[in-house]
């Protein structure tokens, strides 16, 4: 029987290493898989060593300050990862965390595949050499990224992104809003983000968008495993919340306030007028203003190469700034008009592909 080990850190990754492994498991039944994950990496058979939930930090300054924590962490993962003695190991996205136990497994003669590889080509662009040492195979999930590689001599396969594998499988609810009590105003989503920290930096300010539009319903994509103490200043402010029900409501939203991340791309996928945004420790944003070396940080604008959505981040991510945007989506239909066509053409441009049955194959093929 062969023998895997995952490895995910946070939700978007939980997902696609829960999506991957029932790609493998339909093309060999007989895998045992073991790893690092979250839910959704459980429900589709890893037996979890470690929950992610207990590991997530965001921002330099947070990682600096749980370091202690992280390599508790990262010894924890070693120790397992050499007591199961898998046939492969597969690290899905979490850069920072993934790139140590990649470094690991190849001293210990692992064979390692990287599935959506860290974004080397934001910062620190020499990280792509270290990425060539410690793995055997890369498989990316944005159109770019292998033409970044090849300028390091790296074969990197572009695989399609998993997002549209999940979009394919998705069924509106036919009673979304009187399952959640909503009335028929327009909707603006508010996707705050999945992390605790990333919350509480982001969501003030979208709250206090709820005032500007009256004509509008205000209603919070939310994370289940989070505490309920996260979003208790948006209840307070009488916004709705919906858990577990992201695309229902991306379907239905009029336009969307989205946490810079995954989530940007999935409501470009929707074709939901959005705005990107991001807040972080000011010392964190300080460090990352020196180190990023690309012109955008919203995956729609990465991948069309130019501004589709309107990103706010840091200073420029006020009430203000907030509501003169979105008030630009309600009205200016030109403005509107060519971000769908943007929307168009990041469609266009990630294919059609099954990112995890093709990932699939190309990990068996190896193995």
């Amino acid at each position: 029987m062969k023998k895997i080990y995952i490895i995910s850190g946070e939700r978007s990754g939980d997902l696609h290493a829960s999506n991957l492994v029932l790609a493998l498991k339909g093309f060999n039944p007989t895998l045992q898989f073991r790893g690092m994950g979250g839910s959704y990496s459980k429900e589709a058979g890893v037996d979890l060593a470690v929950d992610y939930s207990e590991v997530a930090l965001m921002g330099f300054l947070e990682v600096l300050l749980g370091f202690r924590k992280v390599l508790n962490y990262l010894n924890r993962v070693k120790k397992d990862l050499l007591e199961f003695k898998p046939d492969a190991l597969i690290l899905v996205d979490y850069g920072g965390f993934n790139m140590k136990i990649a470094a690991f497994a190849k001293q210990n003669g692992i064979p390692v595949h990287y599935y959506i590889p860290p974004k080397v080509w934001a910062w620190n662009q020499k990280r792509a050499l270290k990425l060539k040492q410690i793995t055997d195979q890369i498989y990316s999930i944005l159109p770019f990224e292998p033409e970044f590689f090849a300028k390091f001599g790296m074969e990197v396969h572009y695989v399609g992104n998993p997002l549209l594998d999940e979009i394919r499988k998705f069924k509106p609810h036919d009673f979304f809003f009187q399952k959640n009590e909503l009335s028929y105003q327009p909707i603006i989503a508010l996707l705050p983000g999945s992390r605790k920290q990333e919350i509480e930096a982001m969501l003030d300010r979208m709250i206090a968008l709820v005032k500007e539009f009256p004509n509008a319903q205000f209603v919070i994509a939310g994370v289940e495993s989070l505490p309920a103490s996260v979003y208790k200043p948006a209840k307070k402010a009488g916004i709705k919340l919906v858990f577990n029900q992201t695309y229902d409501l991306l379907s239905h939203a009029t336009a969307a306030v989205v946490t810079s991340g995954t989530a940007t791309l999935e409501t470009a996928l929707f074709r939901v007028p959005q705005i990107a945004v991001y807040r972080t420790s000011s010392v964190s944003y300080q460090i990352a203003k020196r180190l990023i070396r690309v012109p955008f940080i919203s995956l729609p604008n990465l991948i069309a190469g130019k501004e589709v959505v309107k990103e706010l981040i840091q200073e420029d991510f006020s009430v203000e700034n907030l509501r003169a945007e979105l008030q630009r989506i309600f009205t200016d239909v030109v403005y509107k008009g060519t971000m769908l066509q943007g929307y168009d053409l990041i469609r266009e441009k990630i294919g059609e592909e099954s990112a995890s049955e093709r990932t699939a194959r190309f990990i068996l093929g190896k193995m």
